[in-house]
């Protein structure tokens, strides 16, 4: 068979290649993985905080294993349920589940398909517990809940999907809620693709606000968020759980109106130069027609560069500091753009492909998970030079190391490739896990 499948280089005769190299793994850091995740007590976890309503009394591949795998294979970049298949006997993967073969395809997909709203609620608990015990490492003395919303493709008739409006397709809609400043996913839930942006975002976010203010009250929550979020529901909402918020408001002829006073102060200042850019700040108090008292609203008014055309942006808060400083605060919410583009691309987030949509809601919470953990392995164990790189970056530098396994009576030994490039980040990486202070109870 290896005959038949080996090929010869055009280039070069002599040089044939095939894929009967034995027992060799080309994801040796999953090793690094394994150990972070044994520092955790993930794996533990998983034992007692998360079962399937399953009515077989044996199964050789239990949900905790299942799981695992599927953190697993999502963290090494391979997000289809096949890859199950080609990888069964990968020496690494069997290293770091500790089985004789990984659990198949088909093993996969009938675990996925036993997940309900139960398992959704296990996730949220298992969520909470990983959170408290990352926060025992490095505990933040602020924690910035970005919301936002964002579209999962679909494909055929998939429970749950819609046409959405904003994004011209069709798919689901989901809640997000990242730390605008770690990056770590607090939560996320899937919608239905025609849901508004704000469409039970109270109930979203409340069970996060009373989680840090049970288990965290020394944290400082503040809360960013964009138009589709003004609703004076969540601005009271966050006034009463004690959370400072900064949300923009759609420009309308009121707000207009009340800062009529700043183009006449950006005019002045333009009026000898018309190219270059200018901008003014600006606050005032504010009551629309819902609203059942007045708000402070901060307002920047600026003149683009090469534009004659002024541009506003409003937003509405329950915070002292500056306009200035407030718009600011609220521009760096661009951040979490690239928190939901490297989930959707480096974890595929959008792998919704099942028919019905409580599964499909558990599949987003199984690669919301691997997310974190990669992330709190980037920010916690990576070595000093790699932690804000981009987790193809990670994988290509430090989990994608080829590695050959040798078996003897006592040892399983690896023996990863000598010409790799980062061996130091790789020892360091591995120094810091061991490092690392995990309350754990």
């Amino acid at each position: 068979m290896s005959i038949v499948n080996t090929l010869a280089l055009k280039s070069n005769r002599q040089i044939k290649i095939n894929f009967d190299g034995g027992d060799l793994s080309s994801d040796a850091g999953l090793l690094l993985i394994k150990e972070f995740v044994s520092k955790l007590g993930i794996d533990k976890l998983f034992e007692h905080a998360f079962k399937t309503n399953d009515s077989a009394a044996f199964r050789y591949h239990i949900d905790k294993d299942n799981l695992l795998q599927m953190i697993y294979l999502i963290i090494a970049g391979y997000f289809e349920d096949d890859a199950s298949d080609e990888l069964t006997n990968d020496p690494v993967f069997k290293a770091v589940l500790e089985k004789d073969a990984l659990a198949s395809q088909p093993t996969v997909s009938r675990f996925f398909n036993r997940m309900d709203e139960d398992t959704l609620n296990q996730f949220l608990t298992i969520g909470r517990i990983l959170r408290k015990r990352i926060y025992s490492i490095q505990m933040p003395e602020a924690i910035i809940l970005d919301l936002d919303s964002t579209l999962l493709d679909t494909y055929g008739k998939q429970e749950g999907r819609a046409f959405n409006f904003h994004y011209q397709s069709n798919g689901y809609h989901p809640l997000v809620c990242y730390d605008g400043i770690t990056g770590d996913l607090i939560k996320i839930q899937l919608r239905d693709g025609n849901k508004y942006s704000c469409t039970g975002v109270v109930d979203f976010l409340q069970p996060i606000l009373d989680e840090y203010l049970r288990d965290y009250p020394a944290i400082h929550l503040l809360l960013r968020g964009d138009s589709g979020f003004a609703t004076p529901e969540l601005y009271k909402q966050c006034e009463e759980n004690g959370t400072s918020y900064v949300i923009r408001l759609k420009e309308n002829a009121v707000l207009r109106e009340k800062v009529s006073y700043l183009v006449d102060e950006l005019d002045e200042i333009t009026k000898e130069n018309k190219v270059d850019y200018a901008v003014v700040y600006g606050e005032f108090m504010y009551q629309a027609g819902p609203w059942p008292y007045e708000r402070r609203v901060v307002c920047k008014l600026e003149k683009p560069e090469n534009q004659i055309v002024y541009l506003y942006t409003f937003l509405v808060t329950n915070m002292d500091s500056s306009p200035e400083y407030l718009l600011k605060f609220y521009s760096k919410r661009g951040l979490m753009e690239n928190f939901i583009k490297e989930s959707k691309n480096s974890f595929d987030f959008a792998s919704v492909s099942s028919h019905t949509r409580i599964v499909n809601a558990n599949r987003l919470q199984v690669h919301a998970l691997a997310y974190n953990v990669f992330n709190w392995f980037r920010r916690l164990a990576l070595s000093a030079n790699m932690r804000k790189q981009r987790i193809d970056t990670v994988r290509l530098k430090l989990l994608k190391i080829a590695a050959k396994v040798i078996h003897s009576a006592r040892y399983t030994t690896f023996k990863l490739c000598s010409s790799c490039p980062y061996k130091n980040e790789f020892y360091e990486t591995f120094s810091n896990i061991g490092k690392l202070n995990v309350q754990l109870e």
